[in-house]
């Protein structure tokens, strides 16, 4: 018998996907600095954002299982 495929836990806890089978993301910027960015920029920065179709396929291996 061979062992079992594992689903990679560092991107199990940076990637989701949708029930449509979008792979969302955190922005980027959002961790520190923030006094020096405004609350506009930060606003907006809030939320998830779409996975670049690019780096789709390699996303979507690693949470395979």
């Amino acid at each position: 018998m061979s062992k079992k495929m594992k689903s990679h836990k560092g991107a199990k806890k940076r990637f989701k996907v949708t029930g449509s089978g979008k792979v969302t993301r955190r922005s980027k910027n959002l961790n520190h600095f923030l006094e020096k960015k405004t609350s506009r920029r930060k606003r907006r920065l809030r939320g998830m954002s779409e996975v670049s179709a690019a780096d789709r396929p390699r996303i979507e291996k690693l949470l395979s299982n």
